[in-house]
Protein backbone atom coordinates (compact mmCIF):
# COMPACT_ATOMS: atom_id res chain seq x y z
CA UNK A 1 0.00 0.00 0.00
CA UNK A 2 2.73 2.10 1.13
CA UNK A 3 4.83 3.87 2.08
CA UNK A 4 1.80 2.35 2.69
CA UNK A 5 1.92 1.42 1.09
CA UNK A 6 4.21 5.87 -1.54
CA UNK A 7 6.39 8.94 -2.46
CA UNK A 8 6.35 11.54 -5.20
CA UNK A 9 7.28 9.51 -8.28
CA UNK A 10 10.91 8.96 -7.40
CA UNK A 11 12.77 6.60 -9.73
CA UNK A 12 16.11 5.29 -8.63
CA UNK A 13 18.34 2.69 -10.18
CA UNK A 14 20.63 0.75 -7.94
CA UNK A 15 23.51 -1.08 -9.61
CA UNK A 16 25.57 -2.89 -7.03
CA UNK A 17 28.96 -4.60 -7.11
CA UNK A 18 29.01 -8.38 -7.24
CA UNK A 19 30.87 -11.22 -5.60
CA UNK A 20 30.67 -15.02 -5.68
CA UNK A 21 29.79 -15.48 -1.99
CA UNK A 22 26.87 -17.78 -1.24
CA UNK A 23 23.78 -17.18 0.85
CA UNK A 24 21.62 -19.45 2.91
CA UNK A 25 18.96 -21.07 0.70
CA UNK A 26 20.54 -19.55 -2.42
CA UNK A 27 22.57 -21.30 -5.07
CA UNK A 28 26.15 -19.98 -5.24
CA UNK A 29 27.95 -18.64 -8.24
CA UNK A 30 25.38 -16.18 -9.65
CA UNK A 31 26.63 -14.69 -12.90
CA UNK A 32 27.73 -11.06 -12.75
CA UNK A 33 25.75 -10.56 -15.98
CA UNK A 34 22.46 -11.54 -14.34
CA UNK A 35 20.16 -8.59 -13.73
CA UNK A 36 16.63 -8.12 -12.46
CA UNK A 37 14.50 -5.01 -12.47
CA UNK A 38 12.32 -4.50 -9.40
CA UNK A 39 9.40 -2.03 -9.39
CA UNK A 40 8.25 -1.13 -5.88
CA UNK A 41 6.64 1.58 -3.79
CA UNK A 42 8.90 4.39 -2.63
CA UNK A 43 10.66 3.99 0.73
CA UNK A 44 9.51 0.38 0.81
CA UNK A 45 12.72 -1.59 1.21
CA UNK A 46 15.96 -1.36 3.15
CA UNK A 47 18.38 -0.89 0.26
CA UNK A 48 21.15 -2.60 2.25
CA UNK A 49 19.18 -5.77 1.58
CA UNK A 50 19.62 -5.22 -2.14
CA UNK A 51 23.35 -4.69 -1.69
CA UNK A 52 23.64 -7.84 0.41
CA UNK A 53 21.66 -9.87 -2.12
CA UNK A 54 23.91 -8.77 -4.96
CA UNK A 55 27.03 -9.46 -2.95
CA UNK A 56 25.84 -12.97 -2.15
CA UNK A 57 24.45 -13.98 -5.53
CA UNK A 58 26.11 -11.79 -8.15
CA UNK A 59 22.66 -10.74 -9.40
CA UNK A 60 22.41 -7.01 -10.01
CA UNK A 61 19.18 -5.26 -9.05
CA UNK A 62 17.81 -2.32 -10.98
CA UNK A 63 15.42 -0.76 -8.51
CA UNK A 64 12.68 1.65 -9.57
CA UNK A 65 9.76 3.12 -7.63
CA UNK A 66 6.17 4.16 -8.22
CA UNK A 67 3.79 6.26 -6.17
CA UNK A 68 0.38 4.67 -6.87
CA UNK A 69 -0.99 1.32 -7.99
CA UNK A 70 -2.49 3.00 -11.04
CA UNK A 71 0.85 4.45 -12.12
CA UNK A 72 2.49 1.03 -11.83
CA UNK A 73 -0.37 -0.67 -13.67
CA UNK A 74 -0.19 1.66 -16.66
CA UNK A 75 3.55 1.12 -17.05
CA UNK A 76 3.26 -2.65 -16.84
CA UNK A 77 0.22 -2.82 -19.12
CA UNK A 78 1.89 -0.66 -21.79
CA UNK A 79 4.44 -3.43 -22.34
CA UNK A 80 7.15 -0.86 -23.06
CA UNK A 81 8.67 -1.41 -19.63
CA UNK A 82 10.17 -4.74 -18.61
CA UNK A 83 10.10 -5.62 -14.92
CA UNK A 84 10.98 -8.90 -13.26
CA UNK A 85 9.23 -8.22 -9.97
CA UNK A 86 6.53 -5.74 -8.96
CA UNK A 87 4.61 -5.07 -5.75
CA UNK A 88 0.91 -4.27 -6.29
CA UNK A 89 -1.71 -4.00 -3.60
CA UNK A 90 -4.50 -6.53 -3.27
CA UNK A 91 -7.08 -5.11 -5.69
CA UNK A 92 -4.45 -4.32 -8.30
CA UNK A 93 -2.94 -7.81 -8.04
CA UNK A 94 -6.44 -9.15 -8.62
CA UNK A 95 -6.86 -7.00 -11.73
CA UNK A 96 -3.47 -7.95 -13.13
CA UNK A 97 -4.17 -11.67 -12.69
CA UNK A 98 -7.53 -11.30 -14.46
CA UNK A 99 -5.88 -9.40 -17.31
CA UNK A 100 -3.11 -11.98 -17.71
CA UNK A 101 -0.40 -9.43 -16.90
CA UNK A 102 1.37 -11.66 -14.39
CA UNK A 103 2.53 -15.26 -14.40
CA UNK A 104 2.50 -18.13 -11.93
CA UNK A 105 5.39 -18.34 -9.48
CA UNK A 106 7.46 -21.50 -9.07
CA UNK A 107 7.03 -21.97 -5.33
CA UNK A 108 9.46 -24.89 -5.36
CA UNK A 109 12.11 -22.21 -5.84
CA UNK A 110 10.92 -20.49 -2.64
CA UNK A 111 11.67 -22.76 0.32
CA UNK A 112 11.38 -19.72 2.61
CA UNK A 113 7.73 -19.34 1.60
CA UNK A 114 7.01 -21.73 4.46
CA UNK A 115 7.74 -18.76 6.77
CA UNK A 116 4.53 -17.05 5.67
CA UNK A 117 1.74 -17.39 8.23
CA UNK A 118 -1.20 -19.37 6.85
CA UNK A 119 -3.63 -16.56 7.66
CA UNK A 120 -1.96 -14.49 4.95
CA UNK A 121 -2.39 -17.17 2.33
CA UNK A 122 -5.43 -17.99 0.16
CA UNK A 123 -6.46 -14.34 0.11
CA UNK A 124 -9.29 -13.28 -2.19
CA UNK A 125 -7.03 -11.91 -4.91
CA UNK A 126 -5.00 -15.14 -5.10
CA UNK A 127 -7.14 -17.90 -3.57
CA UNK A 128 -4.91 -20.76 -4.76
CA UNK A 129 -1.56 -19.08 -3.89
CA UNK A 130 -0.30 -19.23 -7.46
CA UNK A 131 0.63 -15.69 -8.44
CA UNK A 132 1.69 -13.74 -5.36
CA UNK A 133 3.95 -13.69 -2.32
CA UNK A 134 2.81 -11.54 0.64
CA UNK A 135 5.18 -8.69 1.44
CA UNK A 136 3.61 -6.33 4.00
CA UNK A 137 0.16 -5.51 5.34
CA UNK A 138 -1.45 -2.66 7.18
CA UNK A 139 -4.25 -0.13 7.41
CA UNK A 140 -4.87 3.53 6.84
CA UNK A 141 -5.90 5.78 9.69
CA UNK A 142 -5.49 9.18 11.27
CA UNK A 143 -2.30 10.34 12.94
CA UNK A 144 -2.21 13.48 15.04
CA UNK A 145 0.33 15.40 17.07
CA UNK A 146 -0.88 15.31 20.67
CA UNK A 147 1.24 18.34 21.58
CA UNK A 148 -0.90 20.42 19.22
CA UNK A 149 -4.24 18.58 19.15
CA UNK A 150 -5.68 18.14 22.62
CA UNK A 151 -8.92 16.50 21.50
CA UNK A 152 -9.18 12.75 21.08
CA UNK A 153 -9.73 12.04 17.40
CA UNK A 154 -11.66 8.86 16.69
CA UNK A 155 -13.76 9.37 13.55
CA UNK A 156 -13.32 10.18 9.87
CA UNK A 157 -15.75 13.01 10.63
CA UNK A 158 -12.92 14.78 12.45
CA UNK A 159 -11.29 15.44 9.08
CA UNK A 160 -14.30 17.56 8.11
CA UNK A 161 -14.31 19.59 11.35
CA UNK A 162 -13.74 23.27 10.50
CA UNK A 163 -11.97 23.58 13.84
CA UNK A 164 -8.98 21.99 12.10
CA UNK A 165 -9.04 24.15 8.98
CA UNK A 166 -5.57 24.29 7.41
CA UNK A 167 -4.28 21.57 9.74
CA UNK A 168 -5.00 18.39 7.79
CA UNK A 169 -3.18 16.20 5.29
CA UNK A 170 -5.26 13.94 3.07
CA UNK A 171 -3.97 11.02 0.99
CA UNK A 172 -3.27 11.73 -2.67
CA UNK A 173 -4.29 8.14 -3.49
CA UNK A 174 -7.69 7.92 -5.21
CA UNK A 175 -8.87 4.72 -3.52
CA UNK A 176 -7.73 5.92 -0.10
CA UNK A 177 -9.45 9.30 -0.09
CA UNK A 178 -12.62 8.23 -1.86
CA UNK A 179 -12.63 5.19 0.43
CA UNK A 180 -12.36 7.38 3.52
CA UNK A 181 -15.23 9.55 2.30
CA UNK A 182 -17.38 6.51 1.46
CA UNK A 183 -16.73 4.90 4.85
CA UNK A 184 -17.53 8.16 6.64
CA UNK A 185 -20.91 8.19 4.91
CA UNK A 186 -21.64 4.61 5.93
CA UNK A 187 -20.99 3.13 2.49
CA UNK A 188 -18.62 0.38 1.43
CA UNK A 189 -15.12 1.37 0.36
CA UNK A 190 -15.79 -0.83 -2.68
CA UNK A 191 -19.13 0.74 -3.58
CA UNK A 192 -20.08 0.59 -7.26
CA UNK A 193 -23.15 2.73 -6.71
CA UNK A 194 -22.95 5.89 -8.80
CA UNK A 195 -24.87 8.01 -6.29
CA UNK A 196 -22.73 6.85 -3.36
CA UNK A 197 -19.44 7.49 -5.15
CA UNK A 198 -20.73 10.85 -6.34
CA UNK A 199 -21.72 11.77 -2.79
CA UNK A 200 -18.29 10.75 -1.52
CA UNK A 201 -16.64 12.99 -4.11
CA UNK A 202 -18.96 15.88 -3.24
CA UNK A 203 -18.02 15.54 0.42
CA UNK A 204 -14.32 15.67 -0.44
CA UNK A 205 -14.95 18.85 -2.43
CA UNK A 206 -16.89 20.27 0.52
CA UNK A 207 -13.95 19.41 2.76
CA UNK A 208 -11.62 21.25 0.39
CA UNK A 209 -13.81 24.34 0.56
CA UNK A 210 -14.33 24.35 4.30
CA UNK A 211 -11.23 22.72 5.81
CA UNK A 212 -8.56 23.32 3.16
CA UNK A 213 -6.65 20.02 3.47
CA UNK A 214 -3.41 19.38 1.56
CA UNK A 215 -3.14 16.14 -0.42
CA UNK A 216 0.21 14.35 0.00
CA UNK A 217 1.90 10.96 -0.25
CA UNK A 218 4.84 9.60 1.73
CA UNK A 219 6.20 13.07 2.30
CA UNK A 220 3.66 13.23 5.09
CA UNK A 221 6.30 11.76 7.40
CA UNK A 222 8.73 14.61 6.82
CA UNK A 223 5.90 17.15 6.91
CA UNK A 224 4.67 15.82 10.25
CA UNK A 225 8.23 15.74 11.60
CA UNK A 226 8.60 19.39 10.62
CA UNK A 227 5.38 20.25 12.41
CA UNK A 228 3.82 21.76 9.31
CA UNK A 229 0.38 20.26 10.03
CA UNK A 230 -0.68 18.23 13.07
CA UNK A 231 -3.25 15.85 11.50
CA UNK A 232 -3.00 13.45 8.57
CA UNK A 233 -4.41 10.40 6.82
CA UNK A 234 -1.51 7.98 6.90
CA UNK A 235 -0.50 4.39 6.33
CA UNK A 236 -0.04 2.43 9.55
CA UNK A 237 3.63 1.69 8.93
CA UNK A 238 4.47 5.36 8.41
CA UNK A 239 2.61 6.11 11.62
CA UNK A 240 4.62 3.45 13.45
CA UNK A 241 7.88 5.01 12.26
CA UNK A 242 6.86 8.45 13.54
CA UNK A 243 5.64 7.02 16.84
CA UNK A 244 8.89 5.12 17.38
CA UNK A 245 10.92 8.25 16.62
CA UNK A 246 8.95 10.39 19.06
CA UNK A 247 7.37 8.25 21.79
CA UNK A 248 4.34 9.95 23.29
CA UNK A 249 4.09 12.69 20.67
CA UNK A 250 1.82 11.05 18.12
CA UNK A 251 -1.42 9.12 18.31
CA UNK A 252 -2.60 6.80 15.54
CA UNK A 253 -6.24 5.82 15.37
CA UNK A 254 -8.26 3.51 13.18
CA UNK A 255 -11.55 5.44 12.96
CA UNK A 256 -14.60 3.82 14.46
CA UNK A 257 -16.40 3.71 11.09
CA UNK A 258 -13.77 1.28 9.80
CA UNK A 259 -10.88 1.43 7.39
CA UNK A 260 -9.02 -0.28 4.57
CA UNK A 261 -7.09 -3.42 5.46
CA UNK A 262 -4.54 -3.78 2.69
CA UNK A 263 -2.00 -6.35 1.55
CA UNK A 264 0.97 -5.70 -0.72
CA UNK A 265 2.40 -8.71 -2.52
CA UNK A 266 5.16 -9.52 -4.97
CA UNK A 267 4.15 -10.75 -8.42
CA UNK A 268 6.13 -11.54 -11.56
CA UNK A 269 4.98 -9.81 -14.77
CA UNK A 270 4.20 -11.88 -17.84
CA UNK A 271 7.07 -10.29 -19.79
CA UNK A 272 9.73 -10.71 -17.06
CA UNK A 273 13.15 -11.36 -18.59
CA UNK A 274 14.69 -13.18 -15.63
CA UNK A 275 12.04 -15.07 -13.70
CA UNK A 276 14.49 -17.46 -12.04
CA UNK A 277 16.60 -14.63 -10.62
CA UNK A 278 13.46 -12.83 -9.48
CA UNK A 279 12.46 -15.95 -7.55
CA UNK A 280 15.90 -16.06 -5.94
CA UNK A 281 15.38 -12.49 -4.78
CA UNK A 282 11.91 -13.36 -3.47
CA UNK A 283 13.27 -16.29 -1.51
CA UNK A 284 15.96 -14.05 -0.04
CA UNK A 285 13.36 -11.50 1.08
CA UNK A 286 11.45 -14.30 2.82
CA UNK A 287 14.39 -15.25 5.03
CA UNK A 288 13.30 -14.41 8.59
CA UNK A 289 16.35 -12.32 9.50
CA UNK A 290 16.40 -10.50 6.18
CA UNK A 291 12.70 -9.79 6.48
CA UNK A 292 13.19 -8.47 10.02
CA UNK A 293 15.74 -5.97 8.72
CA UNK A 294 13.13 -4.86 6.22
CA UNK A 295 10.34 -4.66 8.80
CA UNK A 296 12.56 -2.61 11.12
CA UNK A 297 13.17 -0.17 8.28
CA UNK A 298 9.61 0.03 6.90
CA UNK A 299 7.47 -0.26 10.02
CA UNK A 300 4.60 -2.24 8.49
CA UNK A 301 3.06 -5.50 9.61
CA UNK A 302 4.86 -8.62 8.43
CA UNK A 303 3.06 -11.76 7.22
CA UNK A 304 6.26 -13.72 7.98
CA UNK A 305 5.56 -15.68 11.16
CA UNK A 306 9.24 -16.45 11.84
CA UNK A 307 10.09 -12.76 11.51
CA UNK A 308 7.26 -11.84 13.86
CA UNK A 309 8.73 -14.16 16.48
CA UNK A 310 12.00 -12.19 16.26
CA UNK A 311 10.36 -8.82 16.92
CA UNK A 312 10.57 -7.09 20.29
CA UNK A 313 7.51 -6.94 22.50
CA UNK A 314 7.44 -3.18 21.95
CA UNK A 315 7.02 -3.65 18.21
CA UNK A 316 4.56 -6.53 18.56
CA UNK A 317 2.42 -4.37 20.86
CA UNK A 318 2.46 -1.30 18.60
CA UNK A 319 -1.21 -0.94 17.67
CA UNK A 320 -0.34 0.97 14.50
CA UNK A 321 1.52 -1.98 12.98
CA UNK A 322 -0.41 -4.77 14.71
CA UNK A 323 -3.94 -3.58 15.59
CA UNK A 324 -6.21 -5.76 17.68
CA UNK A 325 -9.17 -7.54 16.12
CA UNK A 326 -11.72 -5.10 17.55
CA UNK A 327 -10.06 -2.23 15.66
CA UNK A 328 -10.48 -4.15 12.41
CA UNK A 329 -14.06 -5.28 12.84
CA UNK A 330 -15.32 -2.79 10.22
CA UNK A 331 -12.28 -3.00 7.95
CA UNK A 332 -12.53 -3.80 4.25
CA UNK A 333 -10.01 -5.05 1.71
CA UNK A 334 -10.07 -3.04 -1.51
CA UNK A 335 -11.55 -5.08 -4.36
CA UNK A 336 -10.97 -4.70 -8.08
CA UNK A 337 -13.64 -2.29 -9.32
CA UNK A 338 -13.97 -3.82 -12.76
CA UNK A 339 -16.05 -1.61 -15.05
CA UNK A 340 -16.64 0.80 -12.16
CA UNK A 341 -13.04 2.06 -12.38
CA UNK A 342 -14.28 4.84 -14.67
CA UNK A 343 -16.82 5.87 -12.04
CA UNK A 344 -14.03 6.37 -9.52
CA UNK A 345 -11.68 7.98 -12.02
CA UNK A 346 -14.31 10.55 -13.03
CA UNK A 347 -15.15 11.27 -9.39
CA UNK A 348 -11.46 11.72 -8.56
CA UNK A 349 -10.99 14.12 -11.48
CA UNK A 350 -13.78 16.26 -10.03
CA UNK A 351 -12.13 16.25 -6.61
CA UNK A 352 -8.60 17.03 -7.78
CA UNK A 353 -9.77 19.69 -10.25
CA UNK A 354 -11.29 21.65 -7.39
CA UNK A 355 -8.84 24.29 -6.18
Amino acid sequence: MKSVKRIIALAATVLIACSSLTACNLKPGGSSKETITVFNWGEYIDKNIIKDFTAKTGIKVNYETFSTNEEMYEKVKSGTNSYDLICPSDYMADRMVKENLVQKIDFKALPNYSNIDNKYKNLAFDPKNEYSVPYMWGTIGIIYDKTQIKDKLESWNDLWNTKYKGKIYMSDDMRNSLGVSLKRLGYSMNSKNKEEVGKAASELIKQKNEVNPVYVGDEIKDDMRNGEKPIGVIYSGDAAVLMNENPGKYEFVIPKEGTNLWFDSWVIPKNAKNKAAAEKFLNYLLDAKVNKKNVDFIGYGTPNKKTFDLLSDKVKNNKASYPDDSSLKNAEIFADLGDSKKLYNDAWVNVTAKK
